[in-house]
Formats: structure tokens, sequence, C-alpha cells
């Protein structure tokens, strides 16, 4: 997943003029943009690239233990651009389909911010986290950043309620079973909740956690007892469980597992389901052409139901179809490829939604320095828009479609061999048990693999 890299921006207030949304008068918005220093607000991959989002919160986070973190120079650009927007962004009502896209932006310096990098990148929808992700506790969310961020709202008319798409902690594993841990993780859950509904967003979306070793149905049900909790706790705000990859004991990589916790939550409207591509094309549900897409679709429906599905995440797989291994691409490069996307974007259904991309937007500069380019995300958004109502079978498609395949095909290469020596590994392993016994099924059953 990406998220926010690490800043060491100088410290001072500027003032920052934005461009008012879809062809409105233009007007100044003081913004505060003083960013102390400190740490990545992203949690870094792992050594082999497996995105962080899907390592099991349990195994490595219990106690409050921070995930490793890569070191790496801060990109030299300040995270709140008063210059020329990277792409303007575009009308929804002209396109085919209200398509509402963006990206997960940063929101260093005050939550505000967020959305003039949102507006920076022409997003009409977009995410953010609400405090740091890699903290149990946060101060408070300050009266000014409330009162500027409605202020930038109203500046460049996005819907808090139904485009703005806030992402919970890595941290927070709502089925944990021990209870200190479980409260720490509540605390957590619902301050980021009351966060939202003092800035007046309507969604937030949370990986659901992990089992802990323990069952599916009582992790399950563990969770719908947090959210139940967390829900009298506040009003408005709908929790949006995401679907995950199947990794390890990580729960929500079926589609059944959903279903599972939304039945014993009590308050019914409070509660939907953020799609995540990538997740789901390695978790072994297919989207890559037209009849896939619509099977799984079919099956979301019959299995959730398509009145809680309320968001995408938008990322290609680095990695093959049913790996289990969340490695997000950048639109097209992986083995999704832009035939799913096209999919996604001409299914009328899912109109209005926030469809947010958590793509790879990190490149090395001349100098050799890692440093976010932006403009690679106003580039997806305008090719997801592009994808609206174009035909397949045209040369703009088929050419776009070979470009981008052309431009991941080593990395997807160097990953499929990585998951061909896993499986063969594995087959060996299966091979063999104790004492040099056949191992049934059962034995050979790891759900760490």
């Amino acid at each position: 997943m990406v998220r926010q890299s690490s800043r060491k921006a100088a410290q001072a207030k500027t003032k920052a003029t934005a461009a008012v949304a879809q062809g409105e008068s233009e007007s100044k918005v003081e913004v505060d943009t003083k960013t102390p220093k400190r740490k990545a607000a992203r949690i870094e991959p792992e050594a082999d690239g497996e995105d962080a989002e899907n390592i099991d919160p349990v195994e490595e986070n219990d106690g409050g233990t921070k995930p490793a973190v890569k070191k790496r120079k801060a990109a030299s650009k300040k995270d709140v651009d008063d210059t020329m927007p990277l792409a303007a962004r575009t009308a929804v009502t002209s396109l085919k389909h209200a398509m509402h896209i963006g990206a997960h932006v940063s929101g260093a310096g005050g939550v505000q911010n967020a959305i003039q990098n949102a507006a920076h990148i022409g997003a009409n929808a977009f995410a953010l986290f609400l405090k740091s992700q890699r903290k149990w506790t946060s101060p408070p969310l300050a009266d000014e950043a409330k009162t500027q961020f409605h202020a930038m709202l109203e500046q460049h008319g996005y819907d808090a309620r139904k485009h703005i798409l806030p992402h919970g902690s890595y941290l927070v594993n709502l089925a944990q079973a021990d209870a200190a841990k479980a409260t720490q993780a509540y605390d957590n859950f619902v301050d980021d909740l009351q966060r939202c509904e003092a800035l007046g967003i309507g969604l937030y979306n949370f990986h659901p956690g992990s089992t802990g070793g323990t069952t599916m149905d009582s992790a399950c049900a563990r969770i719908a007892e947090q959210l139940n909790k967390a829900h009298k706790a506040t009003s408005t705000v709908v929790t949006l469980i995401e679907n995950m990859c199947g990794s390890g004991n990580v729960v929500g990589s079926r589609f059944e597992d959903l279903r599972d916790i939304i039945a014993l939550v009590e308050d019914k409207s409070r509660v939907g389901v953020c799609i995540d591509t990538c997740h789901a094309f390695a978790a072994g549900y297919d989207l890559r052409t037209p009849e896939a897409f619509a099977k799984t679709m079919a099956e979301f429906d019959s299995v959730v139901g398509l009145k809680y599905l309320r968001a995408f995440h938008l990322n290609d797989s680095k990695a093959p179809f049913n790996s289990h291994r969340d490695l997000h691409a950048n639109i097209g490069t992986g083995f999704l490829g832009l035939r799913a996307f096209h999919n996604i974007m001409n299914h009328a259904p899912l109109q209005g939604m926030p469809m947010v991309l958590e793509t790879p937007i990190d490149e090395k500069g001349p100098d050799g320095k890692t440093v976010e380019n932006k403009q690679i995300w106003a580039d997806e958004i305008k090719l997801l828009e592009s994808l609206i109502g174009m035909d397949v079978e045209s040369a703009e498609f088929r050419e776009k479609e070979a470009e981008l395949q052309a431009k991941g095909a080593a990395e997807r290469q160097k990953i499929q061999l990585q998951v061909d020596k896993k499986a063969e590994k594995d087959a060996k392993k299966g091979t063999k048990g104790k004492k040099g016994k056949k191992k049934t099924d059962e034995d050979s059953y790891d759900e760490s693999d």
C-alpha cells in the first residue's frame, strides 16, 4: 500500500492559494503547513517487498512495538505545493459514469492539508490518516485544524460524507483476544471515529485484524463486538471493513469473513465494505475479464450483499493470481492488467463511491535519493477516467495496455519466480512428514505460510 514517506520540511507558515474545485471562482485560504520533524508516517514494506498493510498486527505490533521503518531521504517538495496543480480535477458530471477517483494523500502538518494535496493531483476523492498511524495515542484534533479543514472543504467542493475515506492504523487489531490489548486497540479505533465526526467525514476504512491463532468465527465475533461498542460511542460515521489478501491469520480474505462480521453488527447502517483490488486478486477473486469480474461481483452480492459495498482501493498486483501476497503495482503494470480496471470503471452500480489509489509513487531522483513523484497519481487518475466508455478493441486501449504491461514485465517476472520457488518448497514439505512419513493435508496445513 502506498503511504506518506518521511519528511524533513522547513518549519514555516505559508499562505497557499488553492484553486476552487471544478471551475468555480478563486479565493484564498490560509493554510498552516508548519511541519515538525518526525519519522515517516508510512510503514515501509518488508525486505521481500511485501506491503506492510497485511502484516499480522498480532505478530508485529503487540505491546505497542513500532514496525521497522526503512530510512530514506525525504522528498524535496513541500507537502502542500502552492504552485500549478499537477492535474486539473475532472468534472464528474462530464463522465459517462460518475466515478470519484483519487489517492491516499498526506495530511502532514494538519488534516486540512490533505484536501489541497488531493486537489493538487486532480483527485475527486481521497484517503488520509487522521493522526499518526504508528502510535497508539496522539494529541487531540486541534480546533484550528478543524476550522481550516471545513474551510478547505468549502473551497474545493469535496463531499466529506461521501468521498473522503480515512484509513485506520495498522496497529489496531479489533479481533484481539487479550483484554488489555483489545482495550488499547478499541481506544485508538474509536478516537479515529470521533475525529471523523468532528470533521464531518462519513466513511472510515479499517483492516479487520488477526485471529491471533484463535478460530476465525471467534475473531469475527470479537470484531463485531468492538464495532457495536464503537457505533454506540459515535453517531454517524460508517465503518468499512477492508478485504485482505489471505496471508497468515489475517481476517477478511474471504467474503464469508466479511459476511460473518456484518451479521453480528447491530446497526447495519453503520457498517460496509471497501474492496481492495490487489487484495481480492491475491486472495483468489478474479477481475481480469468481463466474465470473471461479473462472477466476482455476483459472488460478493450473494455472500455479503452489494448494498454493503461502499468504496474501492484501486491497485494492480505485482504478484500473480491467488498468491496471497499483497504487492501493490501501478495501474496496468501488474498481473491484474488494464482490462480489470476498465471493467470497474464501466460498471455503473459502482458510481458515486470513493475510489482510492494506493499505488507506488516512490522514485529515485537524479542524485539517487528516493523521492515521491505525485505526478504518477495525477496521471493514473486521468488514465482511469479515460477508461470510462473506452472501446477495449480500439487502438488507443490496445497500445496503452501493451505499454503498461511492458513497463511492469521485469517486476512481474521477479515475483512470479519467488512464488514458484515457494510453491516448489511447499510441495516438497508436503511429501515428508515426521520421521519420513507422508503428511496428510491436515498435518501439512500451516496458516503462517
